[in-house]
């Protein structure tokens, strides 16, 4: 689906320069790049599809043009840095970089991309950051550390890092609110916490559909948003029933007034079976303060089933109507990859999503 189209782009490298004068039925970029060193090669991606590659000449410049249907995201990858342009008809778009610091680079001639330079500098922070956890992690375990201590620690400092930066996408995306800028602001959003700043982007999205009612892109983008707006934090928890092991129908209303985690598991699924003792330990720890975890089981094979309850000791009520992907609380939820978890408040709202690790224990110290 386009959507998706839209998220590899993000994650594409971007790079974009601009151009001399030219027709509307086509845009230019040139470039010229300063100590580019090793960095000769020039290539320009639209998504995951490479459009155009070349080299530097002997003035350390290169030229690329093209024609697009519409403003669209696009990378122009100088050796291995990106840079995000949005391109359309009728720009003559100059770029220039010195890769000694590639970061301050100059665009002229397309004003939304010019203004991807603030976006690039977050995305930049960010792509440091994780960098530096891996070494982190690859230091400590080298230096003897227990791998499972590690990890907690690095995902808690990532999840700080997470939360730092969606604060920063949000408040560029509304400072272009006006303008494409920040609708890729919000798509890199999506790649990076789409459930910590789910309201976020679905207002956005409410917002969008009317600025920009000819733009594919963002009509796509407004139609998934649409499709995940009953299932977002701060929506009532759809109701349903299925049965415990024993026959008896359960419904989700029925654990209304407390906490619950609306956790949907399988017996075959390993990364699940792996986050059952982390969920195990929280029950305990807090099922006497209000909270409880309702488990939904996409298993298709009973015996499994019932032998992963036993085996990773699982008190809480579970159900299953033993359907595996054709599950209906599993439709219902639009469920396409587990684990996948929904936690909901005692007035029966959803208040957070996939909350695994430390984020689930944070969440509950928090709240009782």
């Amino acid at each position: 689906m386009k959507i998706k189209l839209m998220l590899t782009q993000i994650f594409s490298f971007i790079f974009l320069i601009s151009c001399n004068a030219m027709d509307d039925s086509k845009f230019t970029i040139k470039g010229h790049i300063s100590n580019a060193g090793e960095a000769k090669s020039i290539e320009l991606f639209e998504g995951d599809e490479q459009l155009e590659s070349t080299t530097l000449d002997a003035n350390n410049e290169f030229y690329f043009e093209g024609s697009t249907p519409e403003a669209g995201l696009y990378t122009l990858l100088v050796g291995e840095r990106p840079y995000m342009l949005v391109l359309e008809n009728g720009e003559a778009v100059h770029f220039e970089a010195d890769m000694n610091e590639p970061g301050d680079y100059k665009v002229n001639g397309s004003k939304t991309s010019a203004k991807l330079k603030g976006l690039d500098a977050i995305r930049e922070t960010f792509q440091k950051q994780q960098t530096a956890l891996g070494k982190e992690f690859e230091k400590r375990i080298g230096e003897g550390e227990e791998s499972a201590v590690v990890q907690n620690d690095l995902m808690a400092k990532r999840d700080n890092y997470i939360s730092e930066l969606s604060e920063h996408i949000v408040k560029f995306s509304k400072e272009n609110k006006d303008n494409l800028a920040g609708f890729y602001g919000m798509l890199l959003l999506y790649t990076v916490d789409p459930t910590g700043q789910e309201q976020a982007l679905v207002s956005y999205a409410e917002d969008a559909k009317d600025q920009f009612p000819n733009n594919e892109s963002v009509q796509s983008f407004v139609a998934h948003m649409e499709e995940i707006k009953p299932l977002s934090i701060g929506q009532i928890a759809p109701d349903f029933a299925s049965l415990t092991p024993e026959g008896e129908e359960v419904k989700l209303s029925d654990l209304r007034g407390q906490y619950v985690l609306l956790d949907f598991w399988a017996a075959w699924c390993g990364p699940c079976r792996q986050e059952n003792p982390n969920i195990v330990e929280q029950y305990h720890r807090f099922k006497d303060k209000g909270f409880t975890v309702l488990g939904v089981s996409l298993d298709r094979d009973r015996d499994a089933w019932l032998k992963a309850i036993e085996d990773d000791r699982l008190e809480w009520t579970q159900i299953s109507d033993l359907k595996m992907w054709d599950s209906e609380a599993g439709a219902l939820y639009n469920i396409s990859a587990i684990p996948a978890s929904f936690m909901i408040d005692p007035e029966g709202k959803i208040v957070g999503k996939n909350l695994r690790g430390p984020a689930l224990k944070k969440f509950l110290e928090k709240n009782l």
